[in-house]
């Protein structure tokens, strides 16, 4: 484009706003009208139910992705439908990404809505009971430890530790154990392992050389005082 097409056109020859739509917005309308994009069953889900968890689960792919740059083989524990996968995909840019989880019929889902996609790949199997592939140089699982019964975390820790790099990032999210008494009847039936800050940066400690902690409350990840906060991260690196 040279500077000539860029100058606005003189005053009264401006396009009509509805012209100006139609140059920008009917080309992507047409390619996507008869294939819109589709949300997973569990999103759907909240979609209805709730939509604006939907906004929080989003904002906590977006942290994870802007962690996660420079980042080539990445592995989400928990996946479920894999609402949050294209956010990171999109940041990142990795050459693989592998989302796994125990539902095998939501990891069936995935494997069809991803058909054909050479960089993404799904796993059906219980990291409390399994080992994963290896080689990832970067981890991330939200609101997973918080359904693993303390008898069982060692041993997902210790599965996930061996796929890890050398330099690998992990990033761990969940309830903050201080917020349960706000949480719904739902949520704290299938909560059995809730920790607070200090609780997740010690057991994160036990794998990872540094480990930071960060607060989340709604859509908004900071630094604040952590007791306040409805939901903690936790990020190591330097596997120990």
């Amino acid at each position: 484009m040279n500077e000539t097409s860029r100058q606005p056109p003189p005053a009264g020859q401006e396009p009509s706003g509805r012209d100006l739509w139609e140059s920008i917005c009917r080309e992507p309308f047409a390619r996507n009208v008869k294939a819109p994009y589709v949300l997973g069953p569990y999103a759907s889900f909240v979609q209805r139910d709730d939509p604006k968890h939907n906004l929080f689960t989003l904002a906590r792919y977006k942290f994870c992705a802007k962690i996660l740059i420079g980042k080539q083989r990445l592995l989400e524990i928990g996946c479920a439908d894999a609402f949050g996968l294209d956010i990171v995909r999109h940041e990142v840019k990795p050459q693989r990404i592998t989302g796994v989880d125990f539902d095998e019929p939501v990891i069936a889902f995935n494997r069809q809505r991803y058909a054909g996609d050479p960089e993404v790949d799904f796993l059906a199997l219980d990291v409390t009971q399994n080992r994963l592939p290896g080689g990832y140089d970067g981890v991330w699982c939200t609101d997973v430890i918080e359904h693993i019964y303390p008898r069982d975390e060692h041993s997902f820790w210790d599965h996930v530790a061996a796929s890890l790099t050398e330099d690998a990032v992990c990033i761990v999210g969940t309830p903050n154990a201080a917020a349960n008494r706000y949480a719904s009847p739902q949520s704290q039936r299938g909560h059995v392992n809730l920790k607070d800050g200090e609780a997740l940066r010690m057991t994160m400690r036990e794998r990872f050389e540094n480990v930071f902690l960060f607060s989340m409350n709604d859509e908004v990840v900071h630094t604040g005082f952590t007791p306040m906060a409805h939901y903690l991260f936790a990020i190591g690196a330097g596997k120990r």
